[in-house]
């Protein structure tokens, strides 16, 4: 059972809550979880896209970020850090804070981070039941990809040279 902590939309936790994955429809108006994305973007200036498996929700269409749900007790970074981990093996603690995004239809509070790396591109490790192929892009395919390819555009808009 994946427990969260759960927020208000500015962000702030609310004290004796936990909300628990899988029950978001119980979820009370005005009460989220946190959600981090991470934008991988190589020095060269290439982004790191990532498929869906074919098992998920959107299932094999593209993301411009890695990320997920907070489990209880992290912070946003602590939580950004362990989803860029988890999702493409890319170690780093240098996570540049973009903004946050509050969906209210999905009870999320989604905060962004820019994560600009040297890492291998060659060494991404794909978590399994997550995604099943990655491919580095320039920022032109990045914005020419439709929302029928590309399903994460949440963190793009915070990027002056990703707003087309």
């Amino acid at each position: 059972m994946e427990l969260w902590d759960a927020y208000d939309a500015d962000l702030k936790k609310i004290e004796g809550v936990t909300l628990i994955r899988g029950e978001e429809a119980q979820i009370k108006p005005g009460v989220y979880h946190l959600v981090v994305d991470i934008l991988v973007r190589h020095k060269d200036g290439t982004y790191l896209i990532t498929q869906r498996d074919a098992r998920k929700h959107y299932p094999l269409m593209w993301e411009a970020s890695a990320g997920g749900s907070a489990l209880q007790g992290e912070s946003p970074l602590q939580a950004a850090i362990r989803e860029l981990r988890e999702e493409t093996g890319i170690i780093s603690e240098m996570l540049e804070e973009l903004g946050t995004v509050v969906k209210p239809e999905n009870h999320s509070v989604y905060v962004c981070y820019l994560c600009e790396t040297d890492w291998d591109k060659d060494a991404i490790i794909l978590q399994e039941g997550e995604t099943i192929a990655f491919s580095w892009v320039s920022r032109e395919k990045l914005l020419s990809m439709s929302p029928d390819e590309l399903l994460t555009y949440r963190v793009q808009k915070f990027v002056p040279e990703l707003r087309g």
